[in-house]
């Protein structure tokens, strides 16, 4: 059995869509609104005049940052790990665990 679906009105670069999706209204519309603010960044920026492009270069730059704090919280679970190593020793055997 699926999760509810919900529809959300959300307005990006002044065309309202529908969007049907599992998660919560208030996230869609946080994507939304995200997404709307970046493609207009772009355009006011003076990169692109067409839509369709900066709705491309939005998606670009959206997706950098995803990769970004991937790899900054690969990096965190890595430094994390090396720490409990690291107090691992220094703690009662009982509670050293694995």
């Amino acid at each position: 059995m699926s999760a509810r679906k919900h529809s959300v009105k959300v307005t990006i670069l002044g065309e309202e869509y529908t969007i049907r999706s599992e998660a919560l209204p208030e996230h869609t519309r946080a994507v939304a609104d995200h997404y709307d603010r970046t493609v207009r960044e772009v355009m006011n920026a003076g990169l692109v005049v067409e839509t369709n492009r900066a709705a491309i270069l939005a998606a670009l730059r959206i997706t950098g940052e995803l990769l970004e704090l991937r790899r900054e919280q690969d990096e965190l679970v890595q430094r994390m790990q090396q720490l409990a190593d690291e107090i691992r020793p220094l703690l009662p055997p009982a509670k050293r665990g694995a």
